[in-house]
């Protein structure tokens, strides 16, 4: 095995920092004017490059041989985008999930991490002697030391919680997307969570590497040869894991990443959600409380029947009624104790009623009438109609046709 420049294992580390490399460039290239969800993903694809290409450079076959003998300096220095990757990828979720995200002063705490690992890296490796360096090097007394296994243990502890932020923030997406939106049965998330949580096993089995070399530093306890051959297999099954989840993530996210609806940063849909939760807890603002304002709402909504309109969204709602936002969106949650989805969506469900009513649609099909009370997904229709009426829609129907005479459409 060392008798090669390269063996399986190490050209799969090499691609995977090529194909990060390359489709991060071609992501900047080919997106004019790019978007800050474009940066975020070519900077975590670019740190994400340098993740393997340490690998190689530590654990290769022939090539960490020649590079210590070449460039000792560069050996850990690819050891530093283990603190930046999975940040980068959860901002890269954040820009997705919330419309207009932007990197705050207060994300830059995300880098402390990064500074202690530099200053750590500064005083336990680099302000040695260049001899010494090459020294702990050659014979990997430096990477089975207490401070770099304790550090590598601390990192890859960090990459799982955010990958795990990540995961729980795309599965909340829908949930705040209700806060706004009226159909959200086109947004297609499941290649995000799969690859986040693709990501998340892939950290997790990295961490469970550093956990086990952590636990043996400090129990001093000597694996035996079938346990290293499992560590072993543990960390090529993270490398090979590693290049299928960035080819699938360049591939998936080039597709689909810009179709998705952004919605309110957490100071407005996350405090709105919370609102309707805790309309009982909460007094409302006296402005709010106004039956004017109320009736405004619902006589809009009987008059110009608004909901029928399949993109019907919380801002040109408001924007009809001249109701900032913010306002309309507590009246919804706290005076009728629905959010913006099951408001909309329950006026749909009366008109469809009496659509179903009326001998003037006894020859429409169901389908088409979900469609023009403003449905864009029969299952949807059909779990709404029968948790607000108690029976499915064809059972509705049929019921009505029973009686004697059905009643008109009004």
């Amino acid at each position: 095995m060392n008798q090669v420049v390269f063996n399986f294992h190490d050209v799969i580390l090499l691609m995977t920092a090529l194909l990060c490399s390359f489709f991060a460039l071609l992501l900047l290239v080919t997106n004019r004017p790019a978007k800050l969800s474009h940066y975020l993903l070519a900077a975590f694809l670019f740190t994400h490059a340098l993740i393997p290409l340490h690998e190689l450079i530590i654990w290769g076959a022939e090539v960490k041989f020649r590079v210590r003998e070449t460039f000792p300096q560069l050996v850990f220095i690819g050891g530093f985008a283990y603190y930046l990757d999975a940040v980068l990828l959860y901002f890269y979720i954040k820009s997705l999930v919330y419309e207009g995200f932007q990197l705050r002063r207060s994300d830059m705490l995300q880098l402390l991490p990064l500074l202690v690992f530099t200053l750590f890296m500064l005083l336990a490796f680099y302000r040695h002697p260049s001899a010494l360096r090459v020294e702990w090097i050659q014979h990997n007394i430096f990477v089975y030391s207490d401070g770099y296994l304790s550090a590598d243990f601390i990192c890859k502890i960090l990459r799982v919680i955010y990958c795990a932020a990540g995961l729980l923030l795309v599965l909340r997406y829908k949930d705040l997307l209700k806060t706004t939106h009226s159909n959200i049965e086109k947004v297609d998330i499941l290649w995000l969570k799969i690859l986040v949580m693709g990501f998340l096993v892939t950290t997790s089995l990295e961490a469970l590497l550093s956990a086990t070399k952590f636990i043996g530093m400090i129990s001093a306890y000597d694996f035996q040869h079938d346990s290293l051959v499992l560590f072993e297999f543990i960390g090529l099954s993270g490398y090979y894991s590693s290049f299928f989840l960035v080819s699938t993530l360049v591939f998936t996210s080039m597709r689909y990443f810009t179709h998705l609806q952004g919605v309110k940063e957490p100071e407005a849909a996350v405090e709105a959600s919370k609102a309707h939760k805790t309309s009982n807890e909460k007094p409302m603002p006296e402005k709010l409380l106004n039956p004017e304002l109320v009736e405004k709402i619902e006589r809009l909504m009987k008059e110009q029947k608004i909901y029928l309109q399949p993109d019907i969204t919380l801002d040109l709602l408001a924007a009809t009624l001249a109701i900032p936002v913010k306002d309309l969106s507590l009246i919804i949650n706290r005076h009728f104790n629905l959010n913006f989805y099951e408001f909309i969506n329950h006026y749909r469900i009366e008109e469809a009623k009496r659509y179903l009513a009326s001998n003037a649609y006894k020859h429409k099909t169901i389908t088409e009438i979900y469609f023009e009370v403003g449905f864009n997904s029969k299952s949807v229709f059909n779990t709404f109609f029968k948790k607000l009426v108690g029976k499915t829609p064809s059972e509705y129907r049929q019921l009505l046709q029973r009686e004697p005479e059905a009643s008109p459409l009004a």
